[in-house]
C-alpha cells in the first residue's frame, strides 16, 4: 500500500523523544525507518517505567512502524556497516550533543563519503554554537531559557511554572519531520542533499512568538508582558466539574452575557469593546466565574452551546478516551502488539485523501530486524553470524520464550 513517503529509507540514530518522534512521523507516512540502537541496551526510553511484555509505553509511543538494527558504533566494523546502509538511504538523522556525532565518525562529512546526496538532519538542544551548545539539555531547561516557564507563570513578576508536558521536545520532533520532508522535496526539484538543523531552543522560541511575544514585537515600544497577561486561566469551576469558555469578538461576548442572563456585563463600559475586554481581562474573567459557579457543568455546556458560545468540558486522560467527539474523530486506536499486548495509541493527525491509512506496526524489539536489514544490504548469512559472534550487531534474546 503506497503512502506519501513510500520508497524512502531513513537511517535513524536518535534516542529519547525529539528525534524518535520526528522519525516516527515519517514512518507513519510510509518511509522505511531503520532505527540504529546500541546492542543489549538500545534507546534509553526502552528502560522507562510503565512496562509490559518488555516494552515501556514511552518507547512504544515514539517508535512505531520502525525497524530495529542493534549495531555497535564503537567498533570500526559497526561504523563501516552504518556507512554501507547510508549509501542507499535518503535521510540520516542524529540528535547527539553538538560535536559527538563527529567524534563518533558519523558526522555529516563522514556520512557523505558514501552518501553524497543524502539529507543529513541534526537535532540539538540549545543549538550548535554559543555558550550553551555543549551543555546537557532536557525539556525543563528549554522551557526556562525560552521564556515559556515565565509565560506559563502568567507574567514577568510571577513565579515561573513549567508546562506539564515536554512541549519543546515534542514540538522539535514535528518541526524536524516537516523540515526533512521539505529538504526531500527540494532535492526532488534539483537541490543537493542538505544538512537540516533544528534545535529545541529555536523551535520553542519560534512557537512562542506567534502569540506570546507581542509585547516584544515593536522595537522601541517593548513592555513588560505582565501588563498584558491575565493570571486567570480560561478554566471555570461549576457545581460538578470544570469547563472552559472562550469568547473573542463582540458577537460571542453578547451571546455569553445573554446565556449568563447578565445584561449588566453587556452594558459595563469596561467590556464595551474587544480592546476594553483585553485591558480588563481579570475583571471580565472573575465576573464570568462568579456566575458559572452557580450551576453544573452539564447545564452550562448545554446552555452556552445553545447560545453559540464557544465552550468545552475539561476532560481527564481517561474521560478523553470515552468522549463522543474523540470517538467520532477516530483519533484513539487500538491494536495488538506481538509482545506488549493490546495497545491504545493516537493515530497520526493528518489524513491523505488518495491513500488509505495502513495498519499500524508496533515498535520493534531491540535488534528485531538486524539480520533482515543486513541481508537486504548484501551481507551473507556467514557474515552476519560472524558479526553476531563479535558483538558488532545483536538480535533479540529469546532464550526465555
Amino acid at each position: 500500500m503506497k503512502r506519501p513517503l513510500s520508497d524512502l529509507q531513513i537511517i535513524d540514530t536518535t534516542a529519547m523523544v525529539s528525534g524518535p518522534l520526528a522519525t516516527m512521523q515519517l514512518a507513519d507516512q510510509g518511509a522505511e525507518v531503520i532505527k540504529i540502537e546500541r546492542p543489549y541496551t538500545g534507546d534509553y526510553t526502552r528502560l522507562a517505567a510503565n512496562r509490559r511484555g518488555g516494552f515501556s509505553a514511552n518507547f512504544l509511543n515514539n517508535n512505531r512502524n520502525k525497524r530495529s538494527l542493534a549495531l555497535d558504533l564503537k567498533q570500526a566494523e559497526g561504523l563501516s556497516i552504518l556507512k554501507r546502509l547510508a549509501a542507499s538511504a535518503d535521510v540520516f538523522v542524529q540528535n547527539f550533543r553538538p560535536g559527538v556525532a563527529e567524534r563518533m565518525g558519523i558526522g555529516e562529512a563522514s556520512i557523505r563519503e558514501t552518501a553524497p546526496d543524502i539529507i543529513y538532519a541534526s537535532i540539538s538542544g540549545f543549538g550548535e554554537t554559543g555558550p550553551y551548545a555543549a551543555k546537557p539539555v532536557y525539556d525543563p531547561l528549554i522551557q526556562s531559557l525560552s521564556s515559556l516557564a515565565s509565560i506559563q507563570g502568567g507574567g514577568d513578576s510571577e513565579r515561573p511554572r513549567l508546562v506539564r508536558t515536554i512541549l519543546p521536545d515534542k514540538l522539535t520532533g514535528y518541526i524536524a519531520a516537516q523540515a526533512i520532508t521539505a529538504a526531500l522535496f527540494a532535492r526532488e526539484r534539483g537541490a543537493p542533499g542538505q544538512h537540516v538543523r533544528v534545535s529545541m531552543l529555536d523551535a520553542a522560541i519560534e512557537f512562542l512568538w506567534h502569540s506570546d511575544m507581542n509585547s516584544q514585537t515593536f522595537i522601541g515600544d517593548e513592555f513588560s508582558q505582565a501588563e498584558a497577561a491575565s493570571f486567570i486561566d480560561l478554566i471555570y469551576e461549576t457545581t460538578t466539574s470544570y469547563i472552559s469558555v472562550a469568547v473573542q469578538n463582540d458577537t460571542e461576548w453578547q451571546a455569553l452575557t445573554d446565556a449568563l442572563e447578565a445584561p449588566e456585563l453587556a452594558s459595563d463600559p469596561r467590556f464595551a469593546t474587544f480592546a476594553d475586554r483585553q485591558a480588563n481581562v481579570n475583571a471580565r474573567l472573575s465576573e464570568t466565574q462568579e456566575r458559572l459557579v452557580a450551576n453544573s457543568a452539564e447545564y452550562w455546556l448545554d446552555r452556552l452551546t445553545a447560545y453559540g458560545v464557544p465552550c468545552a468540558p475539561v476532560l481527564t486522560r481517561r474521560q478523553l478516551i470515552e468522549h463522543p467527539q474523540i470517538q467520532a474523530n477516530g483519533v484513539v486506536e487500538q491494536y495488538e502488539h506481538e509482545h506488549a499486548g493490546s495497545l491504545r495509541q493516537a493515530r497520526p493527525a493528518s489524513h491523505f485523501s488518495a491513500m488509505d491509512d495502513p495498519p499500524r506496526g508496533g515498535a520493534p524489539e531491540l535488534g528485531a530486524d538486524t539480520s533482515s536489514v543486513l541481508t537486504e544490504h548484501g551481507f551473507t548469512y556467514a557474515e552476519i553470524q560472524d558479526l553476531l559472534a563479535a558483538g558488532t550487531v545483536a538480535e533479540p534474546d529469546r532464550t526465555d520464550d
